[in-house]
């Protein structure tokens, strides 16, 4: 019942909000911080584990690149968020990396960037959330055998927690965000004063460990190769810096200034975190290796190997047991607040996502209903449609962390380069107007910024893309241009719309010069609801009126020509023969044969239906109107019109007895008879 599913819409999503509410819903710095960084932030999480864990194919030796490769993801990491503050002072309007390409790239350069950045936002919930689950699979059995279920439910609790608006999310998931901050940061700046003031040795619980290469001897070219795949898997810490620059409409006035400080901080945590890991990792020996090949390739100090029963503890908290001791409650908190943060990295996706839908839908190139925002002020059709997409590619891919990694950081790479590309240009045009000198240098170096993050970020797109692409990256590269082809169809098809609709000023369009309308009322027999649309019809002064039935039954058709002969109802009654008992086909037939006969008139047939309260009655009633209805929609120059009645169980509906308007008949409650309202004694 409406009441009921109120009820717990309201419990669940919380009290509607009024238009005039949004600027309540805007976030402080405080707030922003976590509701958009925590995916940048909690890439720390994996990012350098995988850096290890693709060095190791070559063996632990190889484990001395990564403190070269973690300085190039750091470089990237900083040049990106330099960039990404010049995007927010010049397109503070939300469209992020879309708007930066359509306006100074062109419209299929933003398609291309928005088709990359959705593709990349679905993965993100898709990659924290089955990361989160793995992180919980350790210590709970069920959540390890059921990785899929419990990884959609994840997605589900976030999904509704979001739908309650991005402020109340943002609040719930600030304390768990600000508590992995300074857990993390605390446990290096610990590990740091005991390896350098107090002279401790760090050892992770799989220091000493040895791992079989799978390649021998890499040298040359497939030892850079590589090297350089580690780098693109290290990238991954990446993932997330270009939210805030399509969230800054949710930032509290200044905004731009207060996206760019939010910016410039969770950058600044997230190159700590990143490298204050790697290092500790290092120092304490930690060894990981491909899940595909821990179970023979990972050798224990006495050269056992580990086998398939092993769990191999992510890098946080091997480092986290290293520094604080295994066991200990500082490691707990570590662990635990690791599989929390990753689990709310995919809010930093439900809130990009939907804002970039309403932007999209607002240029017509995905479907308007994302552009409206729902009771809690938030984009929820899009928020949905993420949840769904995300919970797909976890069924479809088993919750696989492994998997899914191989398709991550492809598109929002994609969305760098062409973006940063686009500043430099934007930089460029603004130069040639400019004449203020101070201003001229701050453009000249932003342009800098932006050209230089240009380079680099297409540098890693093309080294990702050359190292992911045959295990995984593939099938982004075919789901982008899908998505960039939809688009392109649905602008098409709403574009066409708005032409065909078009209604010039200085020029009359025959449709609209007045024409007669001849108006049909269907009957099946004579009882209330005939009698309403009847009256309904009468009301409306038509031209011509008539009453039409489709005789099915020879003697029930007499019967009713009968009856209505005896009543003295004053509407022409005409009777459809029927032979083959059809009931649609001989209406639409006459319909057609009214505009044959007068194209310039207007045809309305009123249809008299059953209001029903209980889902089955639906099955009973109405089924006949409703086939008609989908026919006659088809029909130009023909308006159906439906005669509502309300039957006894539509007051479970409506729950209560309307006061009687003026001109209506009513029955008395609870009575078994129809309801009349607003009928005229035909």
């Amino acid at each position: 019942m409406p009441k009921v599913t109120d009820l717990v819409k309201r419990l669940v999503v919380g009290r509607a909000l009024r238009s005039t509410e949004l600027h309540g819903q805007l976030l402080p710095k405080r707030v922003a911080l976590p509701v958009f960084a925590s995916d940048a932030l909690s890439s720390v999480a994996y990012a350098p584990q995988e850096i290890l864990v693709i060095l190791s194919i070559a063996g632990v030796a190889a484990y001395n690149f990564s403190p070269w490769v973690a300085v190039g993801v750091v470089v990237i990491m900083l040049t990106v968020v330099a960039s990404y503050r010049q995007n927010v002072h010049a397109y503070p309007s939300g469209g992020g990396d879309y708007e930066v390409a359509t306006v100074n790239l062109g419209p299929n350069a933003g398609l291309t960037v928005a088709s990359a950045l959705l593709v990349d936002y679905v993965l993100t919930v898709a990659v924290s959330v089955a990361n989160g689950v793995d992180y919980v699979g350790a210590t709970i059995p069920f959540v390890a055998t059921h990785k899929p279920l419990v990884a959609i439910l994840i997605v589900v609790v976030l999904t509704l927690m979001n739908l309650r608006g991005i402020r109340e999310s943002g609040i719930a998931f600030a304390v768990p965000t600000y508590l992995f901050m300074a857990s993390v940061i605390g446990m290096i700046l610990w590990g740091l004063f005991r390896l350098i003031v107090l002279g401790d040795q760090l050892r992770a619980p799989t220091a000493g460990f040895d791992v079989v290469p799978e390649e021998m001897d890499l040298a040359g070219f497939a030892l850079a190769f590589l090297v350089l795949r580690a780098f693109a898997s290290g990238c991954a810490a990446l993932t997330g810096v270009e939210a805030i620059s399509n969230g800054v409409p949710a930032f509290r006035k200044p905004k731009s200034r207060n996206a760019a400080t939010t910016l410039l901080l969770m950058g600044t945590v997230a190159v700590s975190m990143f490298g204050g890991i790697i290092f500790l990792g290092l120092k304490a020996g930690v060894t990981v290796a491909e899940p595909a090949h821990v179970a023979g390739g990972l050798l224990r100090p006495d050269g056992t190997a580990v086998g398939p029963n092993y769990y191999q503890e992510p890098i946080i908290s091997q480092v986290a047991s290293a520094v604080f001791g295994p066991g200990t409650l500082l490691f707990i908190l570590v662990s635990a607040v690791t599989a929390l943060i990753l689990f709310l990295a995919a809010n930093t996706a439900f809130n990009g996502f939907p804002v970039l839908g309403s932007i999209l839908a607002q240029d017509r190139y995905l479907p308007r209903q994302l552009h409206t925002r729902g009771d809690r002020l938030a984009f929820s059709n899009g928020i949905i449609i993420l949840a769904a997409g995300a919970g797909l590619l976890i069924w479809a891919f088993d919750a696989d962390v492994s998997k899914l990694l191989n398709l991550y950081i492809v598109g929002v790479f994609v969305s760098f380069t062409l973006s940063q590309t686009g500043m430099v240009r934007h930089w460029t045009r603004m130069l040639r107007t400019e004449t203020d000198a101070k201003v001229r240098f701050q453009m000249m170096r932003a342009r800098v910024i932006n050209g230089f993050g240009g380079v680099m970020t297409g540098v890693v797109l093309v080294v990702v893309l050359i190292t992911k692409f045959t295990h995984g990256a593939y099938i982004v590269c075919i789901a982008m241009p899908v998505l960039f082809l939809m688009m392109k169809g649905i602008r098409h098809h709403y574009d066409a719309v708005a032409t065909e609709l078009s209604a010039p000023e200085d020029d009359i369009d025959a449709s609209m010069l007045p024409a007669r309308n001849h108006a049909i009322v269907l009957v099946s027999k004579i009882h209330k609801p005939t009698l309403r649309a009847l009256a309904y019809a009468r009301a409306t002064r038509p031209s011509t009126l008539e009453a039409v039935s489709v005789g099915v039954d020879p003697a029930e058709s007499q019967r009713l020509q009968e009856e209505w002969d005896r009543r003295g109802i004053p509407v022409t009654l005409k009777i459809l023969d029927s032979p083959y008992r059809e009931i649609t086909r001989p209406i639409l037939e006459y319909v057609k044969s009214l505009r044959r006969r007068s194209p310039r008139d207007v045809v309305t047939v009123y249809i008299p239906e059953y209001v029903v309260g209980r889902w089955w009655e639906h099955l009973l009633h109405n089924q006949s109107a409703l086939r008609l209805k989908a026919k006659l929609l088809f029909k130009p120059g023909v308006m159906v019109t439906s005669v509502p009645w309300q039957l006894q169980s539509a007051d479970r509906v409506i729950g209560r007895v309307e006061p009687a308007a003026p001109g209506s008949v009513r029955r008395p409650y609870g009575s078994s008879s129809g309801r009349s309202g607003g009928q005229s004694k035909a």
